[in-house]
């Protein structure tokens, strides 16, 4: 199911991101700061020589950080549709929390309370298999809304 036909910069940033994370690129860029240290000496050490070092490295480091995020936001996209495969296979799962990714982060801290809650539910019980999910929560509290009615 890989796509090989994706855009330039789609290709390009994961080649040079899987090569930039090798330990050959790790040794190249060794090999170049040792040659640059090497040849201090030849240069007298002058501002020229430290302004090659410096403005090397800040193009590389000012471009990197847009590669790497370009390989960050690709690999949360997957590690999310994964999680969400997950969850939508399973069937004592909760289908609500398919794409909570696009919550706020108060909304995030809410369901963060709830989910707390429910470890400590489940920390009290003493049987292990209990499950105890957002649905089940749900479901437990009409019945008690419902017996409180009655009552």
């Amino acid at each position: 199911m890989k796509n090989t036909s994706g855009n330039f910069f789609e290709r390009a940033s994961t080649k040079i991101t899987n090569w930039t994370g090798s330990p050959i690129a790790f040794c190249v860029a060794f090999l170049i700061v040792i040659v640059w240290v090497l040849s201090g000496p030849i240069f007298n050490y002058s501002d020229t020589w430290q302004l090659v070092i410096n403005t090397g490295t800040t193009i590389i480091t000012f471009l990197m950080v847009f590669l790497i995020q370009k390989s960050q936001n690709k690999d949360s996209k997957a590690i999310q549709l994964k999680l969400n495969e997950l969850i939508a296979a399973s069937r004592h799962a909760s289908n609500r929390m398919v794409d909570i990714e696009d919550l706020t982060e108060s909304e995030l801290d809410v369901l963060h309370k709830y989910y707390q809650k429910l470890s400590d539910i489940a920390e009290e019980d003493n049987d292990i298999h209990k499950s105890h999910s957002i649905d089940a929560a749900v479901i437990l509290h009409r019945v008690k809304k419902e017996k409180r009615a009655l009552d």
